[in-house]
């Protein structure tokens, strides 16, 4: 009686596989093998203390930098926070996880990426406290470019999101990485985060917390979008047949990602939507206060702008202004909420060099 035999396993070959649709953007023979794209994204696979101390130590100086640079407001200091922050392997590491169904990988980079959370958000915090005056700080272009994201946030981090998981499966694109690593900002919104709570404004931090939300979900789906079609999954279900290993399901986590999305969507939306409609009520007011000055000698209307929910409307004119109540009538009939109209009334003129 012969004894039956096995045939060796064929290694897998993302050219003969038909779930490897990526073609001229991840070609196979620059394509990483799932083993090195593991262990670029698993902060606890190879040299496990030697990956935990360097992100760890870029984390908190990646804190350290953005923080300052969101204080002083630099942009220049701020990007170079960008650069050297890690906070991306291990949400990328998620998509890997999604990918190749290992919870246990999902559930190690989502630990990594919560505690990295709550510690640049405490370096914020205690900055903010130490700092004799955050108003001025609050007002600056770091924190209010990052405390009302739109839709045009999430679509930029959709686009980097696919960048870095593309740039990441090749193995020819790694020049391009510090890019993608400006483009999808992690650390410095949650820098932004820590400095408004230390000043006791919960919703500027909320709002900088979502648009660091967005760019995670974002990082997430794009990345396993990317490694699905690149052939990872394929990849670590061949895997598993040699090895004889159940093949755990992935659905809860793609049900999971979803909801992710939504959640951190409508609000974007809704930003979007509020921050078009100001525009559009903000000119309209602009309008409403030149026909109001029209028959004010010399009158000139400097700006219109959102101060919360009141409307701050700049005038000069070398004269008395009509009565305010006149306009604000004016903008109670344009404007749902009625908002309060302060009227900021420089004495003076405009004088122009005459033309030769």
């Amino acid at each position: 009686m012969t004894a039956a035999t096995s045939a060796p396993a064929t290694p897998y070959d993302p050219k003969k596989k038909p779930g490897y649709r990526l073609g001229s953007l991840v070609p196979p023979e620059q394509r990483r093998g799932l083993a090195e794209l593991s262990d670029r994204l698993d902060l606890d696979s190879g040299d496990v203390r030697a990956k935990r101390s360097a992100f760890w130590a870029m984390l908190i100086l990646s804190g350290v930098i953005a923080t300052a640079g969101i204080v002083t407001d630099s942009t220049a200091t701020v990007i170079g926070a960008m650069i050297i922050a890690p906070l991306s392997t291990p949400i990328l590491g998620i998509g890997v996880g999604i990918v190749t169904a290992r919870p246990r990988l999902v559930g190690r980079s989502l630990s990594y990426v919560a505690v990295g959370l709550l510690l640049v958000v405490a370096l914020g915090t205690v900055t903010a406290l130490i700092l004799p005056n955050t108003a001025s700080v609050l007002q600056n272009s770091q924190v209010t470019g990052r405390t009302s994201p739109g839709v045009m946030d999430l679509i930029a981090a959709f686009a980097t999101g696919f960048a870095g998981s593309i740039a990441l499966a090749r193995k020819d694109l790694g020049d391009v990485l510090p890019g993608i690593a400006i483009a999808i900002s992690l650390v410095p919104p949650l820098g932004v985060v820590g400095v408004c709570l230390g000043a006791g404004e919960p919703s500027l931090a909320a709002g900088a917390l979502l648009l660091f939300g967005s760019n995670v979900v974002a990082l997430v789906i794009a990345s396993t979008v990317v490694f699905f079609i690149a052939g990872y999954g394929r990849e670590a279900v061949q895997v598993r047949r040699e090895l004889e290993v159940e093949r755990p399901r992935r659905r809860r986590a793609f049900t999971v990602i979803a909801v992710a999305f939504v959640i951190v969507a409508i609000p974007m939306v809704g930003n979007t939507v509020t921050a078009t409609l100001a525009s559009v009520w903000a000119g309209q007011v602009r309008t409403a206060t030149e026909e109001w000055v029209a028959d004010t000698p010399g009158a000139t209307v400097e700006n219109v702008s959102w101060q919360s929910r009141d409307l701050m409307v700049e005038v000069r004119s070398p004269g008395a202004l009509p009565d305010v109540d006149d306009l604000q009538d004016t903008v109670d009939e344009l404007i749902p909420w009625s908002p309060e109209v302060v009227v900021l009334h420089t004495v003076g003129e405009r004088v122009e060099r005459a033309s030769e």
